[in-house]
């Protein structure tokens, strides 16, 4: 069976040590791979830069998109991502802390797969993140293209 990789685009240490304790303690074994600025996360996607060399026939299952980021933001990571055959149908959820109006519309407009504004209490996080785990790698289905590039 194939490993289902979540990426995690998260710049926050202490958001990303939260997310990999909630994915941990509701037994989410998927690897994780971290990539902490858009511009990381389209490397590893692409397989460029310090991913160079990388299979990009196996995509991740889900990437988890923050919005704010450092060198190039959620939004345009989520537009790059679509405007890409390879990565078009790629499953996106935005975890964020922003509950900004405008934020949910862009990312929406720009073809987010869903919006979860992260809770502040651990758990609720983690229930969150049961519940994202148990939609986006168990139920989820994926075209083919999204799994390969």
């Amino acid at each position: 069976m194939e490993e289902k990789v979540i990426l995690l685009v998260e710049d926050n240490p202490d958001d990303e040590l939260l997310t990999l304790r909630a994915l941990k303690k509701n037994n989410i074994s998927n690897e994780v791979v971290v990539a902490r600025d858009g511009v990381e996360a389209l490397d590893y996607v692409f397989g460029t830069g310090a991913y160079t060399g990388r299979d990009t026939c196996v995509m991740p299952q889900v990437v988890l998109l923050d919005l704010k980021l450092p060198r190039m933001d959620g939004l345009e990571v989520l537009r790059r991502l679509r405007a890409d055959e390879r990565t078009m149908l790629l499953p996106v959820v935005i975890l964020t802390s922003s509950d900004e109006d405008q934020d949910i519309m862009d990312s929406y407009s720009l073809g987010a797969n869903s919006y979860i504004r992260k809770p502040v209490d651990f758990a609720q996080f983690s229930e969150a993140v049961r519940q994202l785990g148990l939609y986006w790698l168990v139920l989820n289905r994926v075209p083919s293209l999204a799994r390969r590039a």
